[in-house]
């Protein structure tokens, strides 16, 4: 009884999320909009049903604090709608707080409630109060003094329109749908051939018939041919049944194959998303950080119903959201600036998104500063990247290329915000690991704008199969840069390295085979070459040989397994048989380990520090990694923290890195069980939490972490500084 009742407790409390996830979204753009348009009818009645909603669904699950909050935001609206108060711009603020508030509540664990309820009573009273102060003659708070206004109906009574209503799915099962598809097709594929051996049986049979027909013809007219007729008989029967079933049979193989195709291009779809849910959440932060920095800016969103897989947008947000701020920061003036320089108060920023020749384009541009390329120039001859000569014959569209690089940032001074240098380089990275480019175009004075060109979606890689050892592998064509063919007379050594000359330029090369660790030795004959590369580095990668260009679906490795190195996912092969695509960025790493390894004494393994990152945010991770790289230690990042268990299994390090709130495992966790078990216990962990808690740090130092930091240390050296202690150099 008890199992449930709690279950039924659970799904109600997940409903009061789906509802308020749903709503907060209308309450935050529909105050965005009042803000410019305060008597706005529409949108105040569009506030009021959100709101309503919210405030209904909180009292099923009892949240109390939630039914406050938004029941002082219905009555706001109530109040604005009939005229009683006009809502200002400069109220906005307490309004969206109360909408901060309902999200927060919305995020807590069941288990939280009560606590975070009666510790939080004192500021969600005085949050009511500053929204109710405005609205003068409205209604009391006090919600049993009000009747329900049965003009708002709830969710529940609006109209449903059949093709509009959706389906919550966990991307899980929607990852294995997927899969499931593709091994449907593999299967019809299968049909196909065997349609074309039942075609070949049937050839055959029929040269039979004609070598039987040839014999009777051939044979004494005076002899009984009555058993050799019955034969004739019998084969022209089998033949006829031959034909009928392999008619069946490709029809049934043509179906299966059409249905099969149709299945998975609507699998496909519904993996995807529309692009405004990647960037709902950016007018309000456009609004925040502009008033913040004193500034007025007019932001346009065009192509939000663009269709996008989620994977993409998951990955697109965190890019997105910094290229957004670096325009703010540095690209736009303030109104004193704008106006000095001949140009409106109000500074634009727009980002496009368009689907163009199966790809998504997005651009990100504003009518501010621009780039300062005198300004650059010189910062490139100071941090010593080009000489002078080069400096001088650079064109404006390649020095915008540094921009990129790890740590460069024309920024004077470090702020909040930005000019630490490491968010183009994490933007670069992002788009490179999903195969996109990503460019710069600027006019001084007049703006910026970055051009990000992506798949449209990870679920399906264009790929070049290619044979290592004997085995099938897959090289995502996004990922490749040049494909050669050379022969063994081309390759040349050169300070214990294997190169060749491509370009104007040398290129070491690498077995792939040693790469993989399946060490098998090169063979006479042409040698087949893939070039590949990241933002530092550039190899030639040595195959057997080449096969062919391939769609192929990605089917993610079990999560348990943790990071394989060198390897990205698998796919099943029309023949049905399994495959591995190859993590091409892991590859140059592993590369680079290789040929420091041969190239002479730099440092033994014994004497490396080693460093293992564990961190779910990618703009955090990638940071972490680039200072420390950056610094001369050798890293390694992991996603989360059962990612990084697996790779304290599997390599020695000397520092352990790790967030604290993390899926599947979290820092706390993991640094548990690091210092319980006897062969890891002597790594230091170094916790670096976003939200820096007493609580966090409580809890971090209880389960033996030897520093808790928070993530403004990058601000300043503290993380560096923290780092070399712990490591004792």
């Amino acid at each position: 009884m008890n199992d449930e009742s709690d279950l039924s407790s659970f799904s109600m409390l997940d409903l009061f999320r789906t509802e308020v996830e749903n709503q907060v979204s209308t309450l935050t753009q529909g105050l965005l909009l009042l803000e410019k348009d305060p008597t706005s009818v529409k949108i105040i009645e569009s506030l009021m049903r959100a709101a309503h909603s919210i405030k209904g669904a909180a009292r099923i699950v009892q949240i109390d604090q939630a039914v406050k909050v938004a029941h002082a935001l219905e009555d706001c609206f109530v109040a604005a709608q009939s005229g009683k108060t006009v809502l200002k711009p400069e109220q906005m603020d307490i309004l969206l707080q109360g909408v901060d508030l309902l999200t927060q509540i919305a995020s807590l664990a069941e288990n939280d409630l009560a606590s975070w309820q009666e510790l939080h009573s004192n500021e969600v009273q005085q949050l009511i109060a500053g929204i109710t102060s405005p609205a003068s003659g409205a209604p009391s708070q006090q919600e049993t003094s009000k009747p329900e206004p049965a003009a708002f109906p709830t969710v529940a009574e609006k109209p449903v329109e059949t093709d509009t209503r959706t389906v919550r799915i966990q991307a899980e099962n929607l990852n294995r749908l997927l899969g499931y598809a593709a091994e449907t097709s593999v299967s019809a594929n299968w049909l196909q051939e065997y349609a074309e051996s039942l075609r070949a049986l049937k050839n055959q049979h029929n040269e039979y018939l004609r070598t039987l027909n040839r014999l009777l013809e051939t044979t004494d007219r005076t002899q009984d041919l009555s058993a050799f007729a019955g034969i004739q008989e019998s084969a022209e029967d089998l033949n006829r049944l031959i034909a009928d079933r392999h008619s069946e049979l490709e029809t049934y193989s043509r179906r299966a194959v059409n249905i099969t195709k149709r299945l998975y291009r609507e699998v496909l779809h519904s993996r995807m998303r529309p692009f405004g849910d990647c960037v709902e959440a950016f007018p309000r932060m456009v609004r925040d950080v502009s008033r913040k920095l004193g500034k007025k800016i007019r932001f346009e969103i065009s192509g939000k119903s663009t269709k996008v897989d989620r994977d993409i947008l998951e990955k697109l947000e965190a890019p997105l959201n910094h290229l957004v701020r670096n325009a703010i920061d540095h690209g736009i003036g303030t109104p004193e600036e704008r106006a000095a320089a001949g140009k409106p108060e109000e500074g634009a920023l727009r980002i496009q998104a368009a689907q163009k020749a199966g790809m998504l384009h997005v651009a990100i541009s504003d009518d501010g500063r621009g780039v300062d390329f005198e300004k650059l120039r010189l910062k490139l001859l100071d941090r010593k990247l080009v000489t002078e000569e080069m400096a001088g014959r650079l064109s404006d569209q390649e020095m915008l290329e540094f921009l990129f690089l790890p740590g460069f940032s024309t920024a004077s001074q470090v702020t909040e915000l930005s000019g630490r240098g490491f968010g183009l380089d994490v933007v670069y990275n992002m788009v490179r690991d999903v195969g996109g480019t990503i460019h710069a175009k600027s006019a001084p004075g007049f703006g910026m704008t970055f051009l990000l060109q992506l798949p449209i979606t990870l679920s399906v890689v264009r790929t070049l199969l290619v044979e290592i050892s004997g085995d099938i592998f897959a090289f995502p064509l996004s990922r490749i840069d040049r494909t050669l063919i050379v022969s063994l007379e081309e390759l040349f050594e050169k300070d214990g390295c294997t190169f060749v000359r491509w370009n104007d330029q040398d290129l070491a090369v690498v077995s792939a085979s040693e790469i993989l660790e399946l060490l098998t030795p090169l063979e006479d004959g042409p040698c087949f070459v893939i070039v590949i590369s990241d933002a530092l580095s550039r190899y030639g990668v040595i195959v057997d040989r080449f096969l062919q260009q391939k769609e192929l679906v990605v089917r993610p490795l079990d999560s348990r397994l943790g990071k394989i190195k060198n390897i990205q996912a698998a796919a099943i092969l029309e023949d049905g048989a399994p495959t591995f695509i190859l993590d091409v960025q892991d590859m140059v790493r592993s590369i680079d380990h290789l040929l420091k390894r041969d190239s002479g004494p730099v440092q033994s393994e014994a004497q490396r520090k080693r460093i293992l990152i564990v961190e779910d945010s990618i703009t955090v991770r990638e940071t972490e990694k680039k200072l420390l790289e950056s610094n001369g230690f050798e890293v390694n990042a992991t996603v989360d923290g059962m990612d990084g268990w697996n790779a304290l299994q599997t390599a020695r390090y000397d520092l352990v890195i790790t967030d604290i709130d993390m899926p599947r495992m979290n820092g706390i966790e993991l640094t548990s069980r690091i210092k319980e078990d006897a062969s890891l216990k002597a790594i230091p962990v170094l916790v670096v939490s976003y939200k820096d808690r007493d609580e966090d740090r409580k809890a971090a130092s209880s389960a033996g972490a030897n520093l808790c930091l928070s993530k403004s240390s990058f601000q300043d050296d503290s993380f560096l500084n923290a780092v070399a202690r712990l490591l004792k150099l």
